[in-house]
């Protein structure tokens, strides 16, 4: 019945891709058994050629918002159906090893939404890597989906060619793969950050990601 209602949810929304896995690997286990985790596509699927930072901005802003219109959904659900539960935050829990208490991404890829780019994002068959994920921990046993271990990227190397702090390191991921192997992680977070004093955050810096060809109907 749970699983039927949270099918409905999405049936609303075809556009957004999810799934389920167990998280017997994280220190969350204990309480709770599964994970939900969904991929918002942005809605204006930018490439190299319609790129500015500012509309980069735009689209994460926009899939931010729907999917708190999604986890509002789920949350009444989950309520109704008494079923323990808990939303991970997505902001990292501090600037020194820049890490959130839940990744977002280790689920997708254990849900089988995609695998882990050379940039060291989630990329998905149909969207690339221009989606927003979340994840809901919860106390229910849902039928997983089957985990992609390896990259699909093979040679493919714009990602790493276009970056223009050279932070990525040119490497295939695979599902032992650490962070550090694919890119200096510290150096990428130091050169968006000094977008902050000016314009009071981040710097978006989506080029990885929109030069990505996955989702965008090409072949590699």
């Amino acid at each position: 019945m749970v699983a039927k209602k949270i099918q409905q949810i999405f049936a609303k929304v075809p556009e957004v891709k999810y799934g389920y896995t167990d998280i017997s690997y994280s220190s969350f286990s204990e309480e709770y058994r599964f994970a939900l985790v969904f991929a918002v596509p942005y809605e204006e699927q930018l490439n190299l050629d319609s790129y500015t930072e500012e509309r980069f901005e735009n689209s994460i802003l926009n899939a931010r918002n729907k999917l708190e219109i999604i986890l509002k959904d789920i949350e009444i659900v989950l309520k109704e159906e008494c079923i323990k539960y808990y939303i991970p935050p997505v902001a990292q829990q501090n600037e020194e090893d820049l890490l959130a208490v839940f990744s977002f991404k280790y689920a997708a890829v254990n849900a089988g939404l995609g695998w882990i780019g050379k940039n060291d994002v989630l990329i998905t068959e149909k969207y690339g890597p221009r989606v927003r994920l979340s994840a809901v921990l919860v106390d229910y046993p849902f039928e997983t989906g089957r985990k992609i271990t390896e990259s699909r990227c093979g040679s493919c190397n714009r990602c790493v060619d276009i970056c223009p702090h050279k932070a990525l390191k040119g490497l295939n991921w695979d599902i032992n793969a650490l962070r550090n192997n694919l890119i200096d992680y510290h150096l990428c977070n130091q050169k968006r950050s000094a977008y902050i004093e000016k314009h009071g955050r981040k710097n978006a810096c989506g080029l990885c990601m929109v030069v990505c060809p996955f989702g965008m109907g090409e072949t590699i």
